[in-house]
């Protein structure tokens, strides 16, 4: 089992867990994982014990809206569900993004570190699973690339729920088994094509798993973090309701 180190999470993005009135406050936990520690804060609904969603963010980080994030927080912890927000890069990551300068270099680089980036966040859901007041089931969320690194292959998940992302070319041919699915995408997306969602929900009906794709026409990349409109809410709602159903919430 693999220990988990708390420390109180302080400054900036302790206030905005503040100012979006989460029921439960947000603690800062560190797990060893190859390449160095992994940090993740928790957002735990204090239900005794309970199923997890572990949230993989956008190429930017959570600090990029952390609110928009938040929304997603807020609607887990509502329906008896603890959330994870996972920050899986490493500090090589983050210095090898301040320097590629071209959208081809980073995708070039991207493509490289989807598995490393996939065991970092096997470690965390390690940790979660072996926590206390874990049920035993656990969920990935996860947005652009994220939703690629969540796309992956630990058959522990037992459900993904994916913001326009997709599922990396060179791990496809690869994949035998994906828990139930659910996509959501805007139809006017240039940065991850439609076609890239509906290919990831082919695949996982091609091995067995429930999977489905709402479309949201006439919204781009990020749709639910440029405004807070009905659209917002209906992902909102659906991922909350995706999960609490396939997470076995009582």
């Amino acid at each position: 089992m693999q220990a988990i180190s708390r420390r109180s999470l302080l400054g900036g993005f302790a206030l905005l867990a503040a100012a979006s009135s989460l029921a439960a406050a947000a603690e800062t936990l560190t797990v060893d994982a190859g390449e160095g520690r992994v940090t993740f804060s928790r957002f735990a609904s204090e239900r005794g014990k309970r199923p997890a969603v572990l949230v993989l963010h956008g190429s930017r980080g959570f600090d990029l809206r952390p609110q928009a994030y938040q929304r997603y927080a807020k609607a887990l912890t509502a329906d008896g569900i603890d959330a994870y927000f996972v920050r899986y890069y490493t500090p090589a990551d983050e210095q090898a993004f301040r320097t590629l300068t071209t959208r081809e270099t980073r995708e070039a680089y991207e493509t490289g570190r989807f598995d490393a980036w996939a065991a970092r966040v096997s470690s965390v859901l390690s940790a979660v699973l072996a926590g206390a007041d874990s049920s035993g089931r656990i969920g990935l969320l996860g947005f652009s690339l994220g939703g690629y690194v969540a796309a992956a292959r630990d058959e522990r998940v037992s459900a993904l729920a994916v913001l326009y992302g997709g599922m990396p070319d060179k791990i496809a041919p690869q994949v035998k088994h994906l828990p139930p699915m659910i996509k959501l995408h805007g139809e006017a997306d240039r940065n991850v094509p439609l076609a890239s969602g509906e290919a990831l929900v082919r695949l996982g009906k091609s091995v067995g798993a429930a999977a489905e794709i709402v479309r949201y026409p006439g919204k781009a990349h990020g749709f639910d973090f440029a405004d807070n409109g009905p659209m917002t809410a209906d992902a909102v709602n659906r991922v909350a309701g995706f999960f609490q159903a396939q997470l076995n919430v009582a």
